[in-house]
């Protein structure tokens, strides 16, 4: 019976054969390297990734990779390639073949197309002097000196140092191209990053009717009755050409009611916030969460760039929103 010490131990050992191929790889960033890049930055139509095997697996992620970084691309599968699929490569495309020992029977085959074509190759192989190495205008070199797998069979360091060489190429490009943040999000409208960098406060926030606001001279009692039928849990004071003047919160409510205060008696103005922070409903959703959480507030008031009101949001409609 394997003991845990075992278990352990074989699986350092793997740890460390991958992080001494990965780091025999960051040699190869070279002259090579930047050439593939500039390649690849001015193709003028998509990136065709191939792979076989374990090598299609890092091929699809790579072509997922620099897709949602700025560099249109999409896997094919070599073996359907030679059936109908090559139709998909046009001119203009740029292919990006990895093959461990560049003698991938599938890849290989596929060569003369590419090159009638007249595509841009580039070979990612662990065998410089292989056919598909020589055959592509550049190779880059992700060779290992052994493969985790005690057997010297299963890929495993020579995947990583491919996922690896693939990833400088995507974020070697994203930087070249500019690509920001909010270019990311567009790729990802779906994720809680992609909701986090696209959606706006005027996406989520409450206006018109619905936003409490009430006078500064206004009866705490009937700014009370506001609250309750907006539902916020706050409303806003506002002057006579609607210009935030202040905010009366739960927490206002409680401290005043401490001290005592006639809630029929007391004008809003004598017990609000002053001169609350406030948003603009161009800002993103999530500076109003970093707000929120920064001031430990569960509520922020919209105004424009005269200081007019424009709407309310809470911690409610960012959870809806999926921001928080």
């Amino acid at each position: 019976m394997t003991a845990d010490t075992d278990f352990c131990r074989l699986g350092q050992a793997v740890i460390d054969t991958e992080t001494a191929a990965l780091a025999a790889l960051r040699d190869r960033i070279d002259a090579t390297f930047a050439h593939a890049c500039r390649i690849l930055l001015a193709c003028s139509g998509r990136v065709v990734v191939l792979g076989m095997g374990k090598s299609g697996h890092i091929a699809g992620k790579l072509a997922a990779t620099l897709a949602s970084t700025g560099t249109p691309a999409f896997f094919v599968h070599p073996g359907e390639a030679g059936h109908g699929d090559l139709g998909m490569l046009a001119a203009g495309d740029c292919v990006i073949a990895l093959s461990n020992s560049g003698e991938t029977e599938e890849i290989n085959g596929l060569l003369p197309a590419i090159k009638r074509r007249g595509l841009d190759l580039i070979a990612i192989t662990g065998r410089p002097g292989s056919t598909l190495a020589e055959a592509a205008a550049v190779h880059l070199d992700a060779g290992v000196d052994a493969e985790a797998c005690p057997l010297g069979l299963a890929p495993t360091a020579s995947t990583t140092a491919a996922l690896a060489m693939g990833d400088a190429l995507a974020i070697a490009l994203l930087d070249a191209r500019g690509f920001t943040a909010e270019d990311f999000a567009r790729s990802h409208p779906g994720g809680r990053l992609g909701r986090r960098l696209l959606l706006r406060i005027d996406d989520l926030m409450h206006t018109g009717t619905a936003v409490p606001a009430v006078g500064p001279d206004t009866p705490m009692a009937d700014a009370l009755l506001e609250m309750t039928r907006k539902g916020l849990g706050m409303t806003a004071i506002v002057d006579a050409d609607q210009r935030v003047t202040g905010i009366f919160t739960d927490g206002d409510l409680r401290r005043a009611l401490d001290e005592g205060v006639d809630v029929h008696a007391t004008p809003i103005a004598t017990v609000m916030t002053p001169a609350p922070r406030c948003v603009e409903a161009a800002q993103l959703a999530a500076e109003a969460l970093a707000l929120m959480e920064r001031h430990s507030i569960n509520g922020l008031l919209v105004n424009d760039a005269e200081g007019r009101l424009t709407g309310a949001l809470n911690m409610h409609d960012l959870l809806r929103g999926g921001v928080v």
